[in-house]
């Protein structure tokens, strides 16, 4: 029951993920509230998930990893070189993520990240229309909006939990003994 009400609470963050990636994407800013909100629904899903295991290891993890993230990319955000709103979802995302998977996440953010810089510092690959004058004009802007990588690849770790999950509840018999 703990481990359902972690992957409800996770799920819950989507639609907010979603959100900011699209906030990120027109306006280039990453609300603080949109913040703390993921950080709530990533520190209850851990709580959940350390009570069900009896170990506290997974939480303690994610808080090195966010605090690690924090430092790291502070000094970029202070160069100019990537926006507060980038660092702090950043810092948050371990949170919400998960020690275990914090490997996957990180390989969905390196490809969602080369793949969104390269759109915008080479928007003449993308068809003509709407979407290839806007990504123009952020590159005209110097800016790239990485809230919409970091949403996507948290998004994508998130359904592989809930996946992951749910065929190890299917292959033990948890959900033919509920029926």
């Amino acid at each position: 029951m703990l481990l359902a009400a972690s992957l409800l609470l996770k799920a819950l963050a989507i639609p907010l993920l979603v959100r900011i990636a699209w906030i990120d994407f027109t306006t280039q800013k990453i609300s603080n509230q949109n913040v703390l909100l993921l950080l709530c629904l990533g520190l209850g899903s851990l709580q959940l998930l350390s009570v069900a295991a009896g170990s506290w290891w997974d939480m303690g993890l994610s808080a090195l990893a966010g605090l690690l993230l924090f430092v790291v990319l502070f000094p970029f955000w202070a160069l100019r070189k990537v926006g507060g709103g980038d660092v702090k979802l950043m810092a948050v995302m371990p949170f919400l993520i998960g020690g275990s998977g914090l490997a996957v996440y990180s390989i969905l953010l390196l490809l969602f990240a080369i793949a969104t810089a390269a759109v915008i510092k080479f928007p003449f690959m993308l068809p003509e229309g709407a979407f290839r004058v806007y990504a123009q004009h952020l590159d005209r802007k110097g800016v790239v909006p990485y809230g919409v990588p970091i949403s996507v690849a948290a998004i994508c770790s998130i359904a592989f939990q809930v996946y992951g999950s749910v065929m190890l509840a299917s292959s033990s018999g948890i959900l033919q003994q509920l029926n």
